[in-house]
């Protein structure tokens, strides 16, 4: 889990951010079923993996790059 809480942190493109806290959303809930609170994990799941991760990705993916804008304004400009 501090793995992919590292990894989260570091990692430069969203996508795979969001995938990293999917990741630790999902260990989570295995160590909450582990832990006897299976209403818990279960909660888990559904909002920490599921829900959140889909909101992200359908966020990241109606927004622009700031990778890809800042190269259109750095190009210069044809004569």
């Amino acid at each position: 889990m501090t793995g992919a809480a590292v990894y989260s942190v570091v990692q430069r493109d969203l996508l795979y951010a969001v995938i990293g806290t999917g990741v630790i959303s999902l260990i989570l809930s295995i160590l909450f079923l582990f832990l006897q609170a299976p209403d818990v994990a279960l909660t888990e799941a559904a909002i920490g993996v599921a829900l959140t991760t889909i909101i992200f990705i359908i966020t990241i993916r109606n927004t622009v790059r700031y990778e890809e804008d800042s190269n259109r304004h750095s190009k210069p400009a044809s004569k």
